[in-house]
């Protein structure tokens, strides 16, 4: 249910992400490259770390041209906020699927998704701006300070986590049934 909910929550805001940014500014909310041309295998040109200021010139699908300060070149839409960049109720900036662009622009036809899965096309058509559910939605975000604060109050360690076995493979002998 979890991971229904998660996924649900991913497609609102993707759907809510503007389809025209050219002649915007924006901001890196991650580490990513510069590429010539819009496809993950172009060569790079440069790299943009988080906070980079850019100033958008085009899309094209999930892609968008961008100029900064380290040069000009298409880096993933996913890895730029739109506009200034936010900072949390404890003046950390937002980053990650929180810092996110929210609002939608544009005919209120879906044009294109990028990494939505479990959604159909008909549900992804039929999807609605709700701009009370991304405000509550954006009410849960903290800063890693305060994440750290209350992992620490409540005496929780991190704790690596293995991969799942890849279930095309034949199980491992450990005498455990799969």
């Amino acid at each position: 249910m979890k991971n229904t909910i998660r996924a649900c929550l991913l497609a609102a805001l993707l759907l809510m992400i503007p389809l025209t940014y050219a002649g915007e500014s924006g901001a890196a909310i991650k580490a990513d490259e510069l590429k010539v041309e819009p496809f993950r295998d172009a060569q790079t040109v440069g790299k943009l770390v988080v906070g980079d200021k850019v100033n958008i010139l085009n899309k094209n699908g999930g892609w968008l041209q961008v100029k900064s300060a380290k040069g000009s070149g298409w880096v993933r839409m996913l890895s730029i906020r739109r506009g200034e960049a936010r900072k949390s109720s404890a003046g950390a900036e937002v980053t990650g699927l929180a810092g996110l662009a929210s609002g939608r622009a544009g005919t209120g036809h879906v044009v294109a998704t990028t990494g939505i899965r479990g959604l159909n096309e008909e549900e992804l058509k039929a999807a609605k701006y709700n701009e009370s559910e991304v405000t509550q939605a954006e009410s849960y975000t903290t800063s890693r300070t305060d994440a750290q604060k209350f992992a620490n109050e409540g005496k929780l360690a991190p704790r690596p986590m293995g991969y799942l076995p890849d279930p095309n493979l034949p199980a491992k002998s450990t005498g455990e049934a799969r």
